[in-house]
């Protein structure tokens, strides 16, 4: 199996560091970022393969789901623990909310979750209002509701989003620090389903834009950032990877390539060849 060293330091040898001699780093309520991947806490199958993953990924922010940690349910029994939050920004989210008050409520208790750890300027919250069990489908009017009420409250709301533009303005009006549409169905794996979606969003909005959810290989990852999306939240397809470390280290790649092709700009896309050698014969004297 493929070992991919697991420490802030072997993550940062890999990295060639050209990206960020000619980016500017991301930035997200008044703070900086360098990584553009987000990942994740859940679904691992043990706290050392978390540990190592989110090591490989070299991210910097890390979404934590606040109910789950404060009744450890299973899966996230010791993860607030196991992560060095002086280096890690958190990222509590609500995620198993339903409804904009349950949403509200829990976002209040991550913020005091983030004080205790440490973080005690960290106002992030990750707004995931979802009454659907089946398809896990974010209600974009209790989203909007919750997000209203928490900008007033001085949060930095991150809320996650259908792929709606209208929907994405309106939260981007009320002053949500980013949007995060969905690629595809949380945990399926399926990519970047709604792509035209996206690019719309993408290119109207005025605050970073997050794709979250669905991207299953780097490849789809590196497209989100090629079609000019801020960032990348991933987790299931980290987590539950034969390798996490590997699969993680290989999506931060894939996030650094993308951003790349995108800040270099792609050619156009032709319906004819366009021959890359000169069209005029060459001479050559005997």
């Amino acid at each position: 199996m493929l070992t991919i060293p697991a420490t802030p330091a072997a993550a940062e040898r890999f990295s060639s560091g050209y990206l960020e001699s000619i980016d500017q780093p991301l930035v997200i309520a008044g703070r900086q970022f360098k990584s553009r991947l987000f990942t994740g806490t859940g679904r691992y199958r043990n706290l050392e393969e978390m540990r190592q993953a989110i090591d490989a990924s070299g991210c910097e922010i890390v979404t934590v789901a606040v109910r789950r940690v404060q009744t450890n349910a299973d899966g996230h029994a010791g993860i607030a623990e196991a992560i060095d939050w002086s280096k890690i920004w958190m990222l509590p989210n609500t995620a198993g909310c339903q409804t904009a008050e349950e949403a509200i409520r829990v976002a209040r208790l991550g913020r005091e979750m983030a004080k205790l750890l440490g973080q005690e300027d960290n106002n992030f919250i990750k707004l995931e209002v979802i009454p659907d069990a089946k398809y896990l489908l974010p209600d974009p009017i209790g989203t909007l509701e919750a997000a209203e009420q928490l900008v007033k409250e001085g949060f930095a709301v991150l809320p996650y989003i259908n792929t709606d533009p209208l929907l994405a303005k309106r939260l981007e009006d009320v002053g949500c620090a980013t949007v995060m549409p969905l690629g595809s169905a949380i945990g399926s794996g399926q990519g970047i389903q709604s792509q035209a979606n996206i690019q719309i969003i993408i290119e109207n909005a005025k605050v970073p834009v997050v794709v979250d959810a669905g991207i299953g290989v780097p490849s789809e990852a590196a497209l989100a950032l090629e079609m000019g999306a801020s960032a990348v939240l991933i987790n299931t397809a980290i987590a539950q990877a034969q390798n996490p470390a590997a699969m993680a280290r290989g999506m931060a790649m894939a996030v650094e390539a993308g951003r790349l092709a995108y800040l270099a700009g792609r050619i156009p896309i032709k319906t004819v060849a366009a021959a890359s050698s000169p069209s005029r014969e060459l001479s050559i004297d005997n």
